[in-house]
């Protein structure tokens, strides 16, 4: 068969689940992914074919995206950041939004005249690593900086330390329960954190493909207490953060406000609340008085 024709059958075959454009993203990634071919091969090539052997493989495949398994999990990659991370049911897929942390954070060491440059000899502590995009991203783009990750998942830190080596990246890993935690054990100049924030109460409006294979351990927190990582993780900024450290968190959209009013009971300054690229407050920054 030829490949623009089962194009057309994948995307119509998709479109009751996702919309047109999504399904079309789907082939295109996976076609350059199992076929090592863009979409500027296909429109160059049209008269390219699929073997039959090839045909059954992306059967297979075509039927766990109708269930609804996410695209990166069956590729076992995903890019974040200009990287490639492996992927898998054991840790969340990175988001964009979370790009954008990575980002600022990388924006406001350049801009910081006591750190900026080649010479960032600083010290950065991610929580809740997950794949380790956070953390591996800081580590490649700030290559004199010693980068920590803590996750309570043994299986997560497996996949981190795997996409550690395959970025060429030096990160120390720490299996941790952060809420058991009492002292860090040293300094700081940066902790970031984006850990569970999903209220059971905003189950409903998770996508199924999330919801239904994406560890749930790592997204969501209980109704009554939806900030207990948060106030954890920043009691031990408290001790832990230098003095002119900084303290990164990604944040659930609806509580914005009252992550503000966390830190500034918690006597941190210079915080700030910053929106996603979805206008959506996702982001806060804070410092030491």
């Amino acid at each position: 068969m030829k490949i623009k024709e089962y194009r057309t059958q994948f995307i119509q075959e998709l479109t009751p689940i996702y919309d047109a454009g999504e399904a079309e993203s789907f082939f295109y990634l996976i076609v350059e992914e199992k076929h090592q071919l863009k979409r500027i091969d296909l429109a160059l090539h049209p008269d390219l074919v699929f073997s039959e052997a090839e045909i059954v493989i992306w059967n297979s495949i075509l039927e766990q995206l109708k269930q609804e398994i996410p695209v990166q999990y069956l590729l076992g990659k995903t890019s974040f950041y200009g990287l490639d991370f492996e992927v898998n049911e054991n840790v969340l897929i990175p988001r964009p939004e979370t790009e954008e942390l990575v980002e600022w954070i990388l924006k406001r060491q350049k801009l910081n005249p006591e750190t900026s440059g080649e010479s960032q000899n600083i010290r950065i502590l991610d929580i809740g690593t997950g794949s380790g995009c956070i953390a591996i991203s800081l580590a490649k783009n700030l290559p004199n900086a010693t980068v920590f990750a803590i996750d309570v998942s043994e299986k997560a830190l497996a996949t981190a330390k795997k996409n550690a080596e395959n970025n060429s990246v030096n990160v120390t890993f720490i299996n941790q329960n952060i809420l058991e935690t009492e002292d860090l054990g040293q300094q700081f100049d940066i902790i970031v954190s984006n850990p569970p924030y999903v209220r059971n109460l905003e189950k409903e409006e998770i996508k199924k493909n999330v919801l239904d294979n994406e560890p749930h351990l790592a997204l969501f927190v209980e109704d009554n207490d939806a900030l207990i990582f948060y106030k954890k993780i920043a009691e031990l900024a408290q001790k832990n953060l230098s003095e002119n450290g900084r303290l990164y968190f990604e944040i659930n959209q609806y509580l914005g406000k009252e992550m503000i009013d966390l830190l500034e009971k918690m006597n941190f300054a210079a915080i700030e609340l910053r929106k996603d690229i979805y206008g959506n407050d996702r982001m806060v920054r804070a410092s030491m008085k």
